[in-house]
């Protein structure tokens, strides 16, 4: 089995399957990651995501993952996994394939800037519930960062490239370093609640910090990184000093799980300080009118599903 895909599937090209001969018709080239390419297919007038995988034992690992969260998925839910299979790219080379839901959205950073800072509260207890669901599950997503959270209509979350969902109390099987814990010296690198729930945290000072994150990680020593230097940030932004508490306590692990963490960011909705217009940035001030955003996206959502 090949290890590398050089070979580009051009827009308009045919892909059939080799042993379960689906055809799918290639729109665009949506990403790329560590272990594979994701297209945008098209297959009797509906759209998927295809991920062609550069190798076979590794994208198996992740296959196995989507089947097992298909499995324990509640009746009514869209299924995310549809097809899997191998096929012969352009360059004659044999490649494993997966066909999965398409998941139309903007990357975070992109609908924030689009639609204004004032949603990432919603957009955040959203992303927060999303994994809450992986950890009641057994799993951890792994691999959390700003490129792997899709966001559509009314902030709703979707969660997107698998390759990193690994099992609780397992080794993390795929992750990047900045929001990984064990790069900042705060914990292990195995599979649990607190994983997710630290590069949550990072992903927040990610979104609004990113020039001071990105020189804090150039001038420390790897021995000398700490949940400390993060907070350091977190008090000197004016966005995030008031999630200073609750961003402390994710660092340092001292949340549950998911559903736990979202909870503690729910509440935030009824803090009283938070109608002070004087000292809020814009963003928190949203936190107010969350819960009837919340509730309109849920109606939203309900007649989609139902329409």
């Amino acid at each position: 089995m090949a290890t590398s895909f050089r070979a580009e599937l051009r827009r308009g090209a045919v892909v059939t399957g080799k042993w379960k001969q689906g055809i799918y018709r290639v729109e665009r080239l949506l990403g790329e990651g560590a272990n594979g390419k994701v297209y945008l297919v098209q297959r009797d007038r509906s759209w998927y995501a295809m991920k062609i995988g550069f190798d076979a034992i590794d994208l198996q690992s992740e296959i196995n993952v989507l089947q097992t969260l298909a499995k324990q998925r509640k009746q009514g839910q869209e299924a995310y996994l549809y097809d899997v299979d191998d096929m012969y790219a352009p360059d004659g080379k044999k490649y494993p394939f997966y066909i999965m839901r398409y998941v139309r959205g903007l990357r975070l950073a992109e609908y924030l800037k689009q639609q204004g800072p004032e949603w990432f509260p919603l957009v955040g207890l959203n992303l927060l519930n999303k994994l809450s669901k992986l950890h009641e599950a057994g799993w951890v997503f792994g691999d959390l960062k700003v490129e792997n959270v899709l966001v559509a209509d009314y902030g709703h979350v979707e969660l997107v490239d698998y390759g990193g969902v690994t099992a609780n109390g397992k080794s993390i099987r795929q992750f990047t370093e900045i929001y990984d814990r064990g790069y900042w010296n705060c914990g292990p690198r195995s599979a649990d609640p607190g994983y997710d729930i630290f590069s949550f945290a990072v992903l927040c000072i990610q979104l609004h910090e990113p020039k001071r994150l990105h020189q804090l990680t150039a001038e420390l020593l790897p021995q000398n990184r700490s949940s400390a230097d993060l907070m350091e940030i977190v008090g000197a932004s004016p966005a995030l000093r008031p999630l200073s508490g609750w961003l402390r306590r994710a660092l340092d692990g001292q949340f549950r799980d998911g559903s736990d963490a979202a909870l503690s960011w729910r509440l935030l909705l009824h803090r009283k300080d938070t109608h002070r217009p004087s000292s809020m940035p814009r963003w928190l001030k949203g936190l107010a009118a969350g819960s009837a955003v919340l509730l309109a996206t849920s109606v939203y959502w309900l007649l989609r599903n139902v329409l």
